[in-house]
């Protein structure tokens, strides 16, 4: 599975939301939403900042990750931007990869 990151930006209704219900709840729902996709919620934190919250979440596909998101910032109570995270090992593979790429003006 791949790791990614979500961070979000809770409209003002999502924090009315997020007040109404309280954090564990949006907690239970994000781990519902990931599972329904075959992903796993691994953490969700509320941060201080441009963001309001940011999930980690490993999901089998970057398709799964993109419907994930996309379903979240469809209700206009939060914005998303998604980030797929890599390990050493993964980048570690990258790297070795051989790549027909030119640079401009060589």
């Amino acid at each position: 599975m791949a790791k990614f990151m979500v961070e979000a930006s809770y409209s003002p209704e999502g924090v009315q939301g997020l007040m109404k219900e309280g954090a564990a709840s949006r907690a239970t729902a994000l781990k519902k939403a990931a599972a329904s996709l075959g992903g796993k919620l691994d953490a969700i934190y509320w941060v201080l900042g441009e963001r309001d919250a940011l999930v980690i979440v490993d999901f089998p596909d970057a398709v799964s990750a993109a419907g994930f998101a996309i379903a979240v910032s469809s209700t206009h109570f939060a914005e998303t931007r998604t980030t797929c995270l890599l390990t050493a090992a993964e980048i570690d593979e990258a790297v070795k990869k051989k790549v027909a790429y030119r640079a401009p003006g060589k």
